[in-house]
């Protein structure tokens, strides 16, 4: 029993110490500082004791009835600037700002606010406001208001600095000062921007005014997009009703068109038969008239070309044979006249060798010496005359039968020529027609064969005119070319002139194409 009445005691007891430290026991908020007096105390950091205790942010015991504790607070505060001013200038201006303040966070700055604020933390404001109104007039004072209004930083950085050591006494520290707002009862401000207002209004209306004008000439091509869109619709509108009433007249005309083409192809095909018949009589003439025709003047040319080959032929053997028997004939000559002159030198030196014992043995020898050389010279230069003279009777033999044989067969000899030059004569026709770009023809394919028939009878005009033409050479009073055959016939042997109808070896040349005009001077 005892004991249950001890545990009770000591239970009393400690629920009553337990109690008895809750009353004691104080903690700081962390916004707030305790300022603990009735006992005279020294706080760290500080020089000399205050006769009370500041806590901060912990807990302490505090003796109830023995020490009081009253609380701080180190929350921030507002107040409102509203001051009366007058510029440097004179002029009268209201300053609007707002000062955020509070407490120091050390402990010389709390034990200061605590001195002039703890029972009167409400006043606070004002007295800040008092500290500020004060030096912001100063400030003010010596400036403009270009400056005010240019540099408010400089205005705000200033006032803070000369309320700074009031406000470090009164324990108070500024987080923020802000002129909002500079009022201008006279009206200075007004005027200073007036110009620039002026300006900008200026500068608005020219911005307009451009503004409106580039909207009207949008507007302007707007329209005329319009107006060329509606002119192109309108374009397009005539062109598709002008094809679509030429898409009805031809509709219209479509009955009529046909029935011209149709007898138009008839008239095609009946063309085409004539030309066809045309043709059929053409080729029967052909092979009725033209090719017997064509087949009897071969015949004729053939025996004609192979009766003056035989001609010439024999003319040539026989110029062959008396040029052979002239060269033999001179050779044999040349022979006799060598072997008398070497005879008659051999008579000479041996009656040099005879006399040469008489004391005339030189003399003599010279004598016949010369004697031998003049009669070897002599028998030498009869030997060449011979064979000279009877070459060139030779060669004028052959010339003289070439010329009776050509004069015989003029009409075979040229028509040789003129078979043996055809292709280059129609190919020289035809170029003719090459450059020409267009050509109409009269009567239809009969035209054409006209044409064609008429240009290849101008080989006919040439063989006349070519035969005449030798007719002439060939005249007995052409002295002019009887002459040079003579001359020919006689020098020949020298080598100094050849005529034209032979070659240097004496046989006959080929007959050479000679152009031939008619009377206009037309080849």
């Amino acid at each position: 029993m005892v004991i249950g009445v001890a545990a009770g005691a000591a239970l009393v007891a400690v629920i009553v110490l337990i109690t008895l430290f809750k009353l004691c026991w104080r903690v700081a908020e962390p916004n707030e500082a305790l300022v603990i007096s009735g006992s005279k105390h020294r706080t760290e950091g500080l020089e000399e004791g205050l006769g009370f205790r500041i806590v901060t942010g912990r807990g302490t015991l505090v003796l109830p009835g023995l020490q009081a504790v009253r609380k701080l607070s180190l929350d921030l505060n507002e107040a409102d600037l509203l001051v009366d001013c007058v510029t440097k200038q004179g002029i009268p201006l209201k300053v609007r700002g707002v000062v955020i303040f509070k407490v120091g966070d050390d402990l010389v700055s709390i034990a200061n606010a605590a001195r002039r604020f703890l029972d009167q933390q409400k006043m606070m404001g004002d007295r800040v406001h008092n500290v500020f109104a004060g030096h912001l007039r100063s400030i003010v004072g010596g400036l403009t208001v270009e400056e005010m209004i240019r540099d408010r930083e400089k205005l705000t950085a200033q006032t803070r600095s000369a309320s700074g050591t009031e406000m470090e006494k009164l324990g108070l520290i500024v987080d923020s000062l802000q002129i909002h707002e500079i009022e201008d009862p006279t009206g200075y401000i007004q005027n200073l921007a007036a110009p620039h207002a002026a300006a900008v209004q200026r500068d608005a209306r020219i911005a307009q005014a451009e503004a409106d004008r580039l909207a009207t000439e949008a507007e302007q091509q707007a329209y005329a997009l319009m107006a060329e869109a509606a002119r192109d619709s309108e374009i397009l509108k005539a062109g598709y009703q002008a094809e679509r009433d030429k898409a009805a007249a031809a509709a219209k005309q479509a009955g009529p068109l046909a029935e011209a083409a149709a007898r138009q192809e008839v008239v095609v095909q009946e063309t085409r038969v004539a030309e066809l018949e045309a043709h059929r009589r053409e080729m029967q003439l052909q092979a009725d008239v033209r090719k017997p025709a064509d087949a009897k003047a071969y015949e004729k040319r053939t025996l004609a070309e192979a009766e003056r080959d035989a001609r010439i032929s024999a003319a040539q053997a026989n110029a062959q044979e008396t040029e052979l028997a002239a060269a033999a004939e001179a050779t044999r000559v040349k022979t006799a006249a060598s072997a008398e002159a070497e005879a008659t030198k051999a008579r000479g030196l041996a009656k040099a060798d005879a006399t040469r014992a008489t004391g005339q043995a030189e003399a003599a020898a010279a004598q016949a010496h010369g004697l031998a050389a003049a009669e070897a010279a002599k028998a030498k230069g009869l030997a060449e005359a011979e064979a000279a003279r009877a070459k060139g009777l030779a060669e004028a033999d052959a010339i003289k039968a070439r010329a009776t044989a050509l004069a015989e067969n003029q009409d075979a000899v040229v028509a040789q020529q003129l078979a043996e030059k055809w292709p280059e004569i129609v190919k020289a026709g035809a170029a003719a027609f090459g450059n020409v770009d267009h050509m109409v023809l009269l009567n239809g394919a009969d035209g054409m064969a006209d044409m064609f028939a008429k240009a290849l009878t101008m080989g006919g005009t040439g063989l006349g005119l070519a035969r005449q033409l030798i007719a002439a050479m060939n005249a007995p009073g052409d002295t002019a070319a009887a002459g040079p055959a003579k001359d020919a016939g006689k020098t020949a042997g020298a080598g100094t002139a050849v005529t034209p109808a032979t070659r240097p070896n004496g046989r006959p040349a080929r007959a050479e194409r000679v152009p031939l005009q008619d009377d206009a001077g037309t080849v």
